[in-house]
């Protein structure tokens, strides 16, 4: 095979300029953008393994044309069992936004490339009638059953907390178009990191972790509630959050693990001392912010998934005790669910979200799974528990089912 090489262009004229990032990457091409910063992608320049992503990046000359960028990147997700083996993406062409409207183009190839491509700005398909069917994946009363066993380890001091999760499936007549999901995300949940990858289709609203630089960031989530509609409602609920015994424990726990695994990577790591609302369109969580300074020579944001992933956010804590619960309770594989999906670049910085509020399409687009779960404590009770996995799961099923 010829050596690669990338060049970056300033984006500067022509459709793609102002389309929404949504828009070029279409059905089929690659996405990860938050608040307008982001990127999307399409083709397959190189798969590289996610351990050894930075330095086969640094291994591909970059021609940087533009106003400064640090050149092609690798894309992907991480299983939710540590460790799991992961394969990232090296896209051909990668258009950049850097959340000011700024826009970039990234080619990378064994051909000599000395102007911008031809963006392509993807018109959604054209509405139409569908029939869909959705239901549990599995047994419902596995499930309670499944919640009720944790809540008793942790009464039996066997862990802290455990995290419980139910799968469902949604099917229909005719392809779902992936195009119009991520339009409807975008419209319904901006703020959170939205994705599309190899199937995989969501909108998270956790930072597992970032790299910018020096700079380390993680905001881990943990305690939920619903939401209404109702602002006065709303904020009832989610003083009652706040003032949740069941929901702080929960998140202590996911906070806790973030600060004690980042802090020996950094010179200094400061996180807010109390948990505030995130609050997205159907569900309110607790969250903390975590960021720090890290050392040298710094940890990529690589090193920080690995150490990070899966946090008790969705695993639980301890976690190998956790692990060694949800193997026996759950009853299916989670696969990329509750794992992790983002970015690195030959630097080592990249952004990585947690694998959350996502569906996995089949190839045919006809079917996808959907997964939600929440974390267990002792005073857990199942059927609350089923009630905010059902709160979870209308992020995707809003976004998916039409009639």
């Amino acid at each position: 095979m010829d050596p690669l090489h990338s060049v970056t262009f300033d984006l500067a004229n022509g459709e793609a300029v102002a389309a929404s990032l949504v828009d070029i990457a279409g059905a089929d091409g690659y996405l990860f953008v938050r608040d307008g910063r982001g990127f999307a992608a399409w083709g397959e320049a190189v798969h590289v393994d996610i351990d050894t992503a930075v330095e086969q990046l640094a291994a591909i000359p970059h021609d940087d044309r533009s106003s400064g960028c640090s050149g092609p990147l690798a894309f992907g997700a991480v299983p939710f069992a540590p460790g799991a083996a992961a394969t990232l993406t090296v896209p051909e062409v990668i258009v950049r936004d850097d959340g000011s409207g700024r826009r970039t183009v990234t080619v990378t190839g064994t051909n000599a490339v000395n102007a911008i491509p031809e963006i392509p700005v993807r018109r959604p398909p054209t509405p139409r009638a569908a029939s869909f069917e959705v239901a549990p994946d599995g047994s419902v009363d596995r499930y309670l059953t499944a919640v009720e066993q944790a809540a008793e380890a942790v009464r039996a001091g066997r862990l802290a907390k455990a995290v419980i999760a139910r799968p469902v499936r949604v099917r229909s007549d005719s392809e779902i178009p992936v195009h119009s999901v991520l339009r409807r995300l975008e419209t319904m949940f901006a703020s959170t990191y939205r994705f599309s990858f190899d199937g995989l289709v969501g909108a998270s609203p956790e930072l597992l972790v970032e790299v910018d630089g020096t700079i380390v960031r993680a905001n881990p989530l943990a305690g939920t509630t619903r939401t209404t509609g109702d602002p006065d409602r709303d904020a009832a609920l989610a003083e009652a959050l706040l003032r949740s015994e069941k929901n702080q424990i929960e998140h202590r726990a996911a906070i806790e693990m973030v600060r004690d695994t980042l802090l020996p990577h950094c010179s200094y790591l400061d996180w807010t001392p109390e948990p505030s609302i995130v609050k997205v369109a159907n569900v309110q969580h607790l969250g903390s912010l975590a960021e720090g300074h890290l050392s040298t020579p710094h940890a990529t944001v690589v090193e920080l998934v690995r150490a990070l992933q899966p946090t008790p956010a969705v695993g639980g804590h301890p976690r190998d005790v956790a692990l060694e619960l949800i193997a026996e309770l759950e009853g299916f594989e989670r696969g990329r669910y509750g794992g992790a999906i983002g970015w690195v670049d030959a630097h080592g910085d990249g952004t990585w979200a947690v694998t959350l509020r996502c569906a996995e399409f089949s190839d045919d687009r006809r079917e996808a799974r959907l997964v939600a779960g929440g974390g267990i404590v002792a005073d857990s009770v199942a059927h609350d528990e089923l009630a905010e996995t059902q709160a979870k799961l209308q992020a995707m099923l809003s976004a998916i089912v039409r009639a």
